[in-house]
């Protein structure tokens, strides 16, 4: 299984699909599916029964389908344009993800 190069909480752009170009926020990642969710991107209907039990409402819920990892692009922190993500390993040991445009490390 390849490292995935996006973290939860990341910026990202959407490349291919029905939302291309759009941004968002990822809010979790599936390594082992190989996809994200990411805020308000991929919606999807869901129709819901209603579960008194569980204070549920039935009806039609929107919400994020997973969408997969290689068709989002990471935005750079510093120049807030979409970018390649490689890694680098510091003088204290630890690696880190840098931006192949302008060499910014995200945290």
């Amino acid at each position: 299984m390849k490292k995935i190069k996006i973290k939860k909480g990341d910026e990202v752009l959407v490349t291919k699909g029905k939302d291309r170009g759009a941004r968002g926020k990822v809010l979790k990642v599936q390594p082992a599916q190989n996809t994200a969710i990411v805020e308000r991107i991929n919606m999807v209907k869901r129709h819901t029964r209603a579960n008194p039990n569980q204070q549920v409402q039935g009806g039609i819920v929107e919400r994020e389908a997973p969408i997969r990892i290689s068709n989002l692009m990471l935005i750079c922190p510093e120049s807030g344009q979409p970018t390649r993500v490689g890694r680098r390993r510091l003088e204290d040991g630890t690696s880190v993800r840098v931006s192949k445009k302008s060499n910014a490390t995200f945290n």
